[in-house]
């Protein structure tokens, strides 16, 4: 875990990699029969088309997401105050970036580094 500002950052357990509808059942083969990696149960009642696997400590999320033209890697930071990562985000120049998939009532939120990587910013035990 590294320190910015007093506060601890980590890399969360999640991966997402978001897909377009003509490569996803073929990259969901790939991870599941061609390397075989574990599937894991989907505990999302809602959201994009999901399968999950085992991706050694993490969790590779592939979801299936309409309009995409090419997949896309979102990855998954975690933090023991989100409120006051979000001010030294903000402070830093980071901006939000909420409204690319709901959360709910989660204090988590989302981000984008400078090279257009999206992050989820959350506490430890969100999944």
């Amino acid at each position: 875990m590294t320190t910015a500002a007093g506060l601890a950052y980590a890399g969360g357990r999640n991966i997402a990699m978001k897909v377009p509808p003509h490569q996803w059942e073929d990259t969901v083969r790939f991870y599941r029969e061609t390397l075989g990696l574990r599937e894991l149960d989907n505990p999302f009642d809602s959201g994009p088309e999901s399968v999950g696997f085992e991706f050694g400590a993490n969790r590779l999320w592939i979801d299936r997401v309409p309009g995409m033209s090419q997949a896309e890697l979102w990855l998954q930071v975690t933090t023991d105050d989100t409120a006051a990562a979000a001010d030294h985000l903000a402070a830093h120049g980071v901006a939000r970036c909420d409204e690319i998939e709901p959360l709910g009532t989660s204090a988590a939120f989302w981000i984008t580094s400078p090279a257009s990587i999206v992050h989820l910013v959350s506490a430890p035990d969100v999944d």
